[in-house]
């Protein structure tokens, strides 16, 4: 018997990976579904039926998750145009503007229901956030390019950037409110960011200017981040920062540094598809079945005040920012992902000793479920909607 577990807790993730990606390619050829939706869907199946070894198992699965994500934030950051935020300041004002309406909007709305402060304060900072997996993802599958994308872009950069920044002055608090240590609230907060960004910054520059200096060929410059990558999450983890922002303030610097990356290796290539496939998969099985049936009305209420305040604010803003308001409507709508992100900065913040961490995922287990499936299908069709993709039907 004991043989027996082994050997199921050992195929447990190879048989699951293989049929989520069986799944995800026939969908997305006779639904034109997003792959990653039916990664998900696979992850939720394999966690209600308890597979064994999907979760607890197999050591280090967090991080091998945060490595995944880690590389699709650092593309996503090297898709940034900080030359664009100078000519367009508008850009900026909106994502930093919208990421404050959510926050607010968030906040207001979660005192009607039973929660704390320190959990609407949770609530509201991971509500800021879009999900870079979903919205990256689904936009290379489409080769999608134009205005709509690249703002989709910049304001889930922005909005990921403000979500740390909210999480880590809420655990900052919660430290000082429970402990009374003030050194401890500095450090989980303020020098956690700091460190964060200065890593990433550092490596945006010796990176390339090691690829410079040896003069190394575009396709094996993707190998080279990748490991850069992996290095930077296992540094952020040893030391106890972010690598999530890390990552993409690797990306944002590197691009500054004018190294580029070939088409052919978006997203790290075939390793790129691999990861992503695992992490949707693992996310998913993280949600508990028996928490779904908690807070279902505070999960359709989020979704509903979420979604709201990123399209009222682009549309607001639609003309100021050199836009329409019907572009502005899909920009909003495209932001509509947010589960995976949000769920590894509770990981991470777990980790790190916060304590009500594991019971806020509980409370937000509706509301991840039906992000996690139907996020990634509203970016698909807002991108299809505003003719900015690039694939046909074969």
């Amino acid at each position: 018997m004991t043989d027996l577990s082994f050997l199921l807790q050992s195929m447990a993730w190879p048989l699951v990976l293989l049929l989520a990606w069986y799944l995800g390619e026939r969908l997305h050829e006779l639904a034109s579904l997003p792959r990653v939706c039916s990664y998900v869907a696979v992850g939720l199946v394999a966690s209600l039926v308890n597979l064994p070894g999907l979760t607890d198992a197999v050591p280090g699965l967090p991080f091998l998750a945060n490595v995944a994500l880690s590389l699709i934030l650092f593309e996503l950051g090297y898709r940034i145009h900080l030359r664009w935020f100078r000519h367009n300041p508008w850009v900026l004002a909106l994502g930093l503007g919208e990421s404050v309406v959510t926050f607010c909007a968030v906040y207001l709305v979660t005192g009607f229901f039973s929660l704390t402060t320190d959990t609407r304060l949770i609530i509201a900072a991971l509500s800021v956030s879009a999900s870079p997996a979903g919205i990256v993802r689904v936009a290379n599958e489409l080769r999608s390019a134009g205005q709509v994308t690249e703002r989709v872009l910049h304001l889930c950069a922005i909005n990921c950037l403000v979500a740390v920044l909210a999480l880590k002055l809420v655990v900052g608090y919660w430290h000082l409110a429970t402990s009374g240590d003030l050194v401890m609230a500095a450090f989980g907060s303020v020098h956690v960011l700091a460190t964060s960004v200065a890593v990433g910054a550092l490596l945006g520059v010796a990176i390339p200017a090691l690829l410079r200096s040896q003069r190394i060929e575009e396709r094996d410059a993707t190998l080279v981040f990748a490991l850069a990558v992996v290095l930077l999450t296992t540094m952020a983890y040893g030391l106890k920062l972010s690598p999530l922002l890390a990552a993409l303030t690797f990306g944002i610097v590197a691009r500054e540094r004018r190294v580029h990356l070939t088409n052919a290796q978006r997203g790290f290539g075939t390793a790129g598809d691999l990861m992503t496939l695992f992490l949707f998969v693992y996310i998913a099985a993280l949600l508990e079945w028996s928490d779904l049936h908690h807070g279902v009305w505070l999960g359709l209420a989020l979704i509903a005040v979420r979604t709201s305040s990123k399209v009222l604010c682009n549309v607001a803003a639609a003309r100021l920012s050199g836009s329409t308001e019907r572009k502005g409507l899909l920009t909003g709508l495209a932001l509509t992902p947010m589960s995976a992100y949000a769920i590894l900065l509770l990981e991470q913040s777990r980790l790190y000793g916060f304590e009500p961490a594991h019971q806020i995922l509980t409370v937000l287990a509706f509301m991840m479920l039906l992000q996690e499936l139907f996020g990634p299908l509203v970016t698909q069709r807002a991108l299809q909607a505003a003719r900015e993709t690039h694939v046909t039907r074969e």
